[in-house]
């Protein structure tokens, strides 16, 4: 399976993790839409990122809670790749979008419940199924979970739970489509210094000395350790691995 004309679809690409995707696929030769939720100026600076490297982009807005803007999100991509590329089928869907949720059990609101659940998991799963005619055959499919459906830290029980919930629809998405030659795999990073969470693990340095102490490699994660990954398993080297969790975290917590 050569990346040559193969283009990947990424949510949450204007920043953190979503944005070193981007980058990592366009050196690995495949072309990017990515969308953004608010930050249109950031997500437009990804896209021209991308170009600098040879390979097409195109960001486009998509809140993912909103499970009503689907339809009409895949008809515009329909009609952006039937227009760029010629065909309405890409090869790549990297469900990546989200943010943070710290509070302990007996703090978490149903409002706050119902948000994370829309970004986390029902958002992931009907994208994903709209998105399944436009899959070309032989693509793949890679959705971002957490370290912490492994490492257990209090305040994270919405997020790490809904996470786990992404790690079995993933393998049931690749027995289901393995007919089609689709692979389908979970990234699960461990602690990353990014702005996720209000940047609550790049900026406050207890956390992050903890983190770094307790973890196999010695510091916390960089955006750059997971989008090589993510390209990884959009690539060729990578035809024989699907329904597999691939945790990335520098051996946190072992």
């Amino acid at each position: 399976m050569s990346t040559k004309n193969k283009i990947a679809l990424i949510t949450g690409g204007s920043r953190g993790l979503g944005k070193n995707m981007a980058i990592a696929l366009a050196k690995k030769g495949i072309d990017v839409i990515l969308t953004y939720n608010s930050n249109k100026e950031a997500a437009d600076k990804v896209a021209a990122d991308v170009r600098t490297l040879g390979r097409k982009a195109f960001a486009l807005q998509l809140d993912t809670t909103d499970i009503k803007q689907f339809d009409n999100f895949i008809k515009e991509v329909t009609a952006l790749l039937q227009e760029k590329k010629g065909s309405p089928h890409f090869d790549f869907l990297i469900n990546n979008a989200g943010t943070a949720l710290y509070a302990p059990v007996g703090d978490v609101t149903e409002e706050q419940m119902d948000r994370i659940y829309h970004i986390h998991y029902k958002g992931v799963f009907f994208l994903t199924q709209k998105a399944l005619p436009l899959i070309n055959d032989g693509g793949g499919i890679v959705n971002i979970s957490s370290g912490l459906t492994r490492i257990i830290i209090p305040g994270s029980s919405v997020y790490g739970s809904l996470k786990s919930a992404v790690e079995t629809l993933t393998r049931y998405l690749a027995k289901e489509l393995g007919s089609r030659k689709i692979r389908v795999n979970v990234v699960a990073p461990g602690a990353i210094e990014t702005d996720f969470g209000g940047g609550h693990v790049r900026d406050n340095k207890d956390i992050n000395d903890h983190i770094a102490g307790i973890t196999a490699l010695g510091r916390v994660g960089l955006p750059d350790d997971i989008g090589g990954v993510v390209a990884f398993l959009c690539s060729e080297e990578a035809y024989w691995i699907t329904g597999q969790r691939l945790e990335v975290s520098g051996g946190q917590a072992l």
